[in-house]
């Protein structure tokens, strides 16, 4: 079984480049901008929450939120509201 430290270090640093590499797809200034933004806006709030877990040394939550925070940019690419790398392993589309 992989150990859940070196699990929950790499969910983090695989959500975080995610983060650098997500960009808004859809037209400024327009609902589907507005959805795009509250993917990102969720996957950040999940980043700082799996953080916060971690330094408190609650593990399990940490991996949960990084987790979490993940799929909200999987789904925003799946709906096509933002725009990500189609190639390596950073999205499942």
């Amino acid at each position: 079984m992989t150990d859940i430290t070196e699990k929950t270090e790499r969910y983090e640093a695989l959500l975080a480049e995610a983060l650098d590499e997500a960009t808004v797809a859809t037209p400024a200034e327009t609902p589907l901008a507005t959805a795009a933004d509250d993917c990102t806006e969720m996957a950040r709030s999940y980043l700082a929450d799996g953080r916060h877990f971690r330094d408190e040394g609650d593990l399990v939550n940490a991996l949960a939120a990084f987790s979490y925070g993940h799929a909200w940019l999987d789904a925003g690419a799946r709906f096509g509201l933002l725009s990500v790398p189609r190639e390596g392993e950073l999205f499942t589309i």
